[in-house]
């Protein structure tokens, strides 16, 4: 097992030398173990901003991952071997703290949950209010209350805005002339 607390002691400090902020870390093994690094504009969680404002370049990603694998090598956290990915976590971003839940009030968001809720073990809806370690989740008319302890995994679900509208003809001929 990786200890996590030694992995971010070394991620940190070389995120926060490029000016962004730190939101979560996973290793994974994929064919071949995965370290992935997710990272946004220093500030966005204490601002509260949203994933688009939040959102970082491919520059920045790079020259974090640029210095983090030297780093990474000589603390030596992970005892085998491992690809280096650095990114934004992305408009679907995993929610995993309860700041996470607070942050983005009034987002859709989907949620697993281990017991259940209203005999349903997901649920998709407007995050509400956290009170104490309970969500409430709002979809449509309805409200669930949901312990944070019993959340399996959830992120924020991405709507594509309104459908343009169809082009007529006749808008279509005025076009050409």
């Amino acid at each position: 097992m990786i200890d996590r607390a030694r992995l971010q002691a070394v991620i940190e400090p070389v995120v926060s030398a490029h000016g962004a902020e730190l939101c979560d870390f996973e290793l994974k093994n994929e064919n071949g173990w995965v370290l992935r690094i997710y990272v946004e504009r220093l500030g966005a969680m204490a601002n509260k901003l949203s994933t688009k404002d939040a959102a970082i370049d491919l520059d920045l990603c790079s020259n974090i991952a640029r210095d983090l694998s030297p780093a990474l090598d000589v603390a030596d956290p992970i005892p085998y071997r491992y690809h280096l990915e650095v990114g934004s976590p992305g408009v679907e971003r995993p929610l995993r703290k309860t700041e996470d839940y607070i942050r983005f009030a009034g987002e859709k968001a989907k949620l697993k949950l281990r017991a259940g809720v209203a005999g349903q073990k997901v649920l998709v809806g407007k995050l509400g209010a956290v009170d104490g370690n309970v969500l409430t989740l709002v979809d449509g008319s309805k409200s669930y209350p949901v312990p944070l302890d019993d959340v399996v995994s959830a992120r924020l679900v991405f709507e594509f805005g309104p459908a343009p509208k169809p082009v007529t003809s006749a808008k279509k001929k005025k076009r050409k002339t």
